[in-house]
């Protein structure tokens, strides 16, 4: 479990063949084998540390369903260590598990903000909705607006600087977790079918 605060970025210094080394250095503080590091977002399992660098193993599904197959040397991502009991809940509960993919939009100046504007397949798109939650690439963010092929959301002047967003260009591709709240609203309602939709919802303050 992670909150989508992340704590900083690393390099990917090889990928390739199911694995990822990464240069770091604060989340590798107290970390052991086997502990869980959010990596753009992906919960992956640290398999060795060495001097500044972590290696994960990536498995097939999670290359077909993230952005870490596109990953080469030199790249940054976002790197958050598991959330430890007692420890603030700045963002939202952020499983690492990836629900899909969007590809950026848009990049568009708002005084010292940006807004990033991302395309939502429908299985994504369903779930979001405007001052919802979303994790993009493991950041936890506020949608300021949707609909039903896209969202917005606001990068403000940290986030920019603090995570790997400075890197990013229209067109990458960016992993997409939506709120598990939302998927549990939609399964006790009743499931699509229900009359009890997300928009109404969100429409009366519920969401």
């Amino acid at each position: 479990m992670f909150t989508g605060i992340v704590e900083e970025t690393g390099q990917v210094k090889s990928a390739g063949q199911g694995k990822l080394v990464i240069s770091a250095q604060k989340i590798l503080t107290n970390t052991r084998l086997g502990d869980s590091i959010a990596v753009n977002g992906v919960c992956l399992t640290v398999t060795h540390i060495g001097n500044g660098t972590f290696s994960i193993d990536v498995m097939p599904e999670t290359l077909r369903r993230t952005n870490l197959g596109n990953l080469r040397s030199g790249d940054i991502v976002n790197l958050e260590r598991a959330l430890a009991v007692g420890d603030r809940l700045g963002g939202h509960f952020v499983q690492g598990h990836i629900d899909g993919t969007g590809r950026i939009l848009s990049l568009t100046p708002e005084g010292e903000a940006v807004i990033l504007k991302v395309s939502a397949p429908p299985q994504i798109a369903r779930y979001l909705v405007e001052k919802g939650f979303i994790a993009v690439d493991g950041i936890s963010l506020t949608i300021t607006g949707c609909d039903a092929e896209s969202f917005s959301v606001s990068l403000v002047n940290y986030t920019q600087k603090n995570t790997a967003f400075n890197t990013k260009r229209p067109g990458g591709l960016v992993n997409l977790e939506v709120d598990i709240l939302a998927k549990y609203v939609e399964k006790l309602a009743g499931g699509s079918k229900s009359k009890v939709t997300l928009g109404f919802l969100a429409e009366h303050g519920f969401a």
